[in-house]
């Protein structure tokens, strides 16, 4: 996939760690969970990585630019954990967010990602672990218990 900053992000450099995927917004009620998305994976960066996907499908809430949006991210925040270039997931969704709401494709469920941030859990193997509403925190006890499951 597609880097933020135009460089390629490949998933298999993730093989053995857990990954977390959040759609992500600047404009969101949500946004301040930025804040514990990165305290997460400060925390569990040697088991995990959480990756960011910056959408404007919901509500219109990530109107910048990969440049505005990774300002943002890096003066708000001081986001560290990858960034994906901005994506869409209800119009031609991208690859990832086609795969993670396809039981078809998945192998588990389907999923349909209802606002910004949305979380997916996905295993040390790559395999789909469970879908989570944006209300969940990241440090809710069903995330701390994915990652202290060693699978």
């Amino acid at each position: 996939m597609e880097g933020i900053r135009g460089d390629e992000i490949h998933f298999d450099q993730f093989q053995g760690k857990k990954i977390l995927v959040v759609n992500v917004a600047s404009e969101c009620g949500y946004t301040p969970q930025y804040q514990q998305l990165q305290e997460l994976y400060d925390q569990f960066h040697k088991n995990l990585v959480v990756i960011g996907f910056p959408c404007n499908d919901f509500g219109r809430q990530e109107p910048g630019s990969n440049e505005a949006i990774e300002a943002f991210c890096s003066l708000q925040y001081r986001i560290t954990f990858p960034m994906a270039a901005k994506i869409s997931i209800r119009e031609k969704p991208h690859p990832i967010y086609a795969w993670l709401c396809s039981k078809e494709q998945n192998g588990v469920m389907d999923t349909e990602v209802k606002w910004n941030f949305h979380k997916f859990l996905i295993d040390e193997k790559g395999q789909l672990i469970r879908s989570l509403p944006s209300s969940v925190s990241p440090f809710d006890e069903e995330i701390l218990d994915f990652l202290a499951n060693n699978n």
